[in-house]
């Protein structure tokens, strides 16, 4: 991969982004890039009302008979690693800026409670993010890895999966969260292990890193487990833990696949990015707060998520995008050993 030009990580690229206003006129692009603090707020409180209503539920289904609690529980920590993808999508809005129309409450507030509590940092995601949109197809997107490699086979495929809900791949992002905050691993999202020098560093220095980064992570997960604590059910602490290590993996990885993989290898935001048709269920699982509409959000990154349908609308009116697929389609696609013609950039 080539060395990436941090000047980058704040401008648009024009070989990479086509202007906004080829697509949508100025009073068009106003009304859809408007923010909304209420709006913010309702996500952040959809998003933790429903993991406060999930726990309810597996409280109340663990003191049935064992039939009905373990797959009950099983099923909880689904939905509960569904409402860990809101949370981080919440964190990805604020990182461009859009969740809030108040600029603290996009910085701050999402910070302390939507990333630390899945051991993210917003502002370090920011940077990472930012460079996504400005080298997206190209070999400097940092996000290649993610897409590389699908269509793949069935059998590839399968083997993913298993070993995201055997949660090997969470116990190495575990792994890499602590040496990243250690400062031994570059600050990533997707797993990718690019080791930094330390040839100047004390020994000690690692350590005192580790503590200074988790310590907002280790905060916010002790008054979660707190308020389970107090409420009778510490244990479901333990499922809110496993459910990131196990399902939260499996959903990241769909959400990945659908929104580059198996697309173009070019400059064209309309071809090497893909929007997909969601049901209540994919929304409840693995497309929360409007991810699903990723070419909208690529062509007006500053649209906020409850905006995003409109646009996808308003592009379909013009015929500028196609007829999304659903996720079980996307899923058919990366698992059927095809490899699709890609343009690589020039």
């Amino acid at each position: 991969m080539h060395e990436i030009n941090s000047d980058a990580v704040y401008q648009n690229s024009p070989e990479t982004r086509q202007k906004v206003t080829d697509i949508f006129s100025r009073q068009e692009i106003a009304m859809l890039t408007k923010r909304s603090d209420l709006m913010g707020a309702w996500a952040i409180v959809m998003t933790w009302g429903g993991v406060a209503l999930i726990f309810t539920l597996m409280a109340w289904v663990s003191q049935q008979s064992i039939w009905l609690a373990v797959p009950g529980i099983i099923v909880g920590m689904l939905f509960l690693a569904g409402r860990q993808l809101s949370l981080s999508i919440i964190v990805h809005d604020a990182s461009h800026g859009t969740l809030f129309k108040t600029k603290w409450l996009n910085q701050r507030l999402t910070d302390w409670l939507c990333a630390r509590p899945l051991w993210n940092d917003l502002s370090k995601y920011r940077d990472y993010h930012f460079i996504h949109h400005t080298r997206t197809g190209t070999d400097d997107d940092p996000d290649l890895i993610l897409r590389n490699g699908y269509p793949t086979s069935p059998q590839s495929l399968a083997r993913k999966f298993a070993r995201d809900l055997s949660g090997l791949i969470g116990i190495k992002f575990l792994l890499g969260r602590v040496l990243m905050d250690a400062g031994i691993l570059n600050w990533t999202v997707t797993g990718e292990v690019k080791w930094l020098p330390q040839n100047e560093r004390r020994w000690y220095q690692p350590i005192i890193s580790l503590i200074t980064e988790s310590t907002p992570m280790l905060l916010t997960n002790i008054l979660l487990f707190g308020a389970l604590y107090l409420a009778g059910h510490a244990w479901l602490y333990l499922c809110w833990v496993v459910a990131h290590l196990t399902f939260f993996m499996a959903f990241m990885r769909i959400r990945s696949m659908a929104e580059h993989a198996a697309c173009a290898r070019n400059l064209n935001m309309f071809e090497n990015t893909r929007t997909v048709k969601a049901g209540w269920l994919a929304r409840a699982l693995v497309a929360p707060i409007g991810v699903n509409y990723h070419m909208e959000h690529h062509i007006v990154a500053s649209c906020p998520w409850f905006r995003l349908a409109t646009a996808h609308k308003m592009l379909q009116e013009r015929g500028a995008v196609p007829v999304p697929p659903t996720y079980w389609q996307v899923l058919k696609i990366m698992g059927s050993g095809a490899q699709r013609p890609s343009v690589n950039p020039a």
